[in-house]
């Protein structure tokens, strides 16, 4: 088994679509061996909504994953795929684990965040919903780019231009992401994770936030 749990080789070798806005897939970024481990250690979110790490407890697979993602290889990795540079941009990770009726809304992302990464942790995925989908504009889901199946370590990367639309026809289950950004700077990561924490307090006070797991 490599010694990262991710695959360096499949990012570099998928082609990358420049139009309207550069993004790829990756089928089993994750590597297969290493799915089931990183399951098991993945923190147990139960409600809807991102929670970033420092508000979840996970197991060392998960930990892992988070330090290769965030590491120094496939950062490179990303800016040359993607012709960036991403010296001295900080990163941002959250964790989600449920997805609700009202999730999926066609959206761009925040200017703050340079780059998003999606890397799905679900099993075949066989709704018809719950799939993202890359849009050429805010009115339509139906006005399709790209598909991406939520499933098996599957990763989706897009630079975050002012036309990079995405949404997905609503499902309510779970529905397991990590989603990793470049922001600008680590004021935006400091403000994120003060709020964040602050939703995931209360949310637990009333049995509602993400539980805990091992650490």
């Amino acid at each position: 088994m490599s010694a990262l749990p991710i695959d360096l080789d499949a990012f570099d070798a998928a082609p990358l679509t420049r139009e309207p806005f550069p993004f790829l897939m990756v089928p089993h970024f994750v590597r297969q061996e290493a799915m089931g481990a990183i399951n098991a250690d993945y923190p147990l979110v139960t409600h809807p909504g991102s929670f970033p790490l420092p508000t979840l407890k996970y197991g060392p697979a998960f930990a892992d994953l988070m330090k290769a993602i965030q590491g120094p290889e496939f950062t490179r990795a990303v800016e040359r795929k993607l012709g960036v540079d991403l010296t001295g941009r900080p990163t941002m990770v959250t964790a989600r684990g449920v997805s609700a009726a009202r999730d999926g809304q066609i959206h761009t992302d925040s200017r703050t965040k340079l780059i998003t990464v999606l890397i799905y942790m679900n099993n075949a995925w066989e709704a018809k919903t719950g799939r993202l989908r890359l849009l050429r504009g805010p009115g339509d889901l139906e006005d399709v780019i790209a598909e991406v199946p939520p499933e098996e370590g599957t990763l989706l990367i897009f630079k975050n231009e002012p036309n990079a639309w995405h949404g997905f026809h609503a499902f309510e289950g779970p529905r397991r992401v990590i989603q990793l950004n470049w922001v600008t700077d680590q004021g935006v990561v400091t403000r994120e994770q003060a709020r964040h924490k602050v939703s995931a307090f209360f949310k637990r006070l009333r049995g509602k936030g993400p539980g805990s797991t091992r650490m």
